[in-house]
């Protein structure tokens, strides 16, 4: 059964579509009940219905081969932001149905509301395209039990989750290497997602990877984009050429003063699968051990294992979160309970990035994107 469901892209695909169709017949209804141009009505309707299967239908892969990444990513993109919308009216349309008619003042009050629940997805949609890019550098302190005094202080500068694409530009993206530059780390990392699909820039993004500097050097992890566009091994050669080892259920060490930093990584474990297989092999007894995983969700596991630290990315830190009365509320929650920042399990830790781009629709909303920067220090 979970077989078919994940053939079917159930979730998130076609619950979209379903939500999508749904919404549209009580729109349709008041739409039709409301206005006399019965035509372009029926029209309009046509097109939502054919915008809201295209959107489901990229999400398989022999589809998008036959279709320009440019099309499909605004075609996605503009079917998001009509479900989005759609919820807003239908709201709207509760309120409405919802007025008594004998009570002007209340009536006003609620006109109004449904008015702001029409207006509210396209405003938040707008402000959050327009900071999408607002690149921020991100500072945290990660404790670690017993660490070496020739390790307190070390700086790791993390980029992850690019996504160079029609929504990220390399001349954007360039401005976040520069940002990354200026933190003088001790050590650089690119923790996957480096684009969306095929088709994108990749070239594009190893080129300005190329500029990424840390004193130790450069490492990396491949996400769950990399293997949806099958450039896996793409990645890692052209990585290895331009100066980035990324690690492939391998490990490297670095040492400094009388310490060593053990950095293991791993390609993307899917979701809810058997996490780490044999990555306690990776664990160098008496050395700092780091793990790099695009997935958070790993962290309860290398902690288990032995792991001080995991760093992931992968979330977008919900890339639309939502804060009511100190709860957040983003899709991502429904994935992982380590959704952005840092979060601590006995001795380990594991810190989320934001990372830097979108995916689905150009926007970020109390999720800015940002470049980590992670300072060890003792506890």
């Amino acid at each position: 059964m979970v077989a078919v469901l994940l053939r079917l892209h159930f979730f998130p695909g076609l619950c979209l579509l379903i939500l999508g169709l749904g919404l549209q017949f009580p729109v349709l209804r008041w739409l039709l009940d409301s206005y006399r141009q019965r035509r372009w009505i029926w029209l309009a309707a046509a097109a939502s219905t054919v915008l809201l299967l295209a959107g489901y239908l990229l999400e398989f892969q022999r589809v998008l081969r036959h279709i320009p990444a440019l099309w499909w990513t605004w075609i996605e993109c503009a079917s998001l932001v009509q479900i989005v919308c759609l919820i807003g009216l239908s709201l709207a349309l509760l309120i409405r149905h919802g007025i008594p008619a004998f009570d002007p003042a209340r009536r006003k009050v609620l006109e109004a509301a449904g008015a702001a629940l029409c207006i509210a997805p396209l405003a938040g949609t707008a402000f959050g395209i327009v900071r999408r890019n607002h690149f921020r550098v991100s500072e945290v302190r990660v404790p670690i039990p017993n660490l070496p005094k020739d390790l307190e202080g070390l700086r790791i500068v993390q980029i992850t989750d690019i996504h160079l694409s029609p929504f990220l530009s390399e001349r954007e993206f360039a401005r976040a290497i520069d940002m990354a530059n200026e933190t003088r780390a001790h050590v650089a990392l690119v923790t996957g997602d480096l684009i969306t699909r095929p088709g994108d820039p990749l070239d594009a993004c190893l080129r300005q990877l190329a500029r990424l500097r840390a004193d130790a050097g450069v490492l990396g992890c491949l996400g769950n984009h990399e293997i949806y566009a099958r450039v896996e091994n793409y990645v890692t050669e052209q990585g290895r050429r331009i100066g980035i080892e990324f690690l492939r259920h391998r490990a490297k060490q670095f040492r400094f003063g009388t310490a060593a930093i053990n950095f293991a990584g791993v390609d993307y474990q899917r979701m809810h699968s058997k996490y780490l297989t044999g990555g306690e092999q990776l664990i160098v007894p008496g050395a700092v051990n780091v793990l790099l995983s695009h997935n958070p969700d790993v962290f309860p596991v290398a902690s288990a294992q032995g792991y001080h630290l995991t760093i992931a990315g992968h979330t977008h830190g919900g890339q639309m979160d939502i804060e009511i009365l100190h709860q957040h509320f983003n899709v991502a929650r429904y994935f992982t309970p380590f959704v952005q920042g840092l979060y601590r399990r006995e001795d380990s830790s594991v810190y989320v990035s934001n990372g830097l781009g979108t995916i689905g629709v150009p926007v970020r909303l109390g999720a800015p994107p940002e470049v980590s920067v992670l300072r060890l220090c003792a506890i």
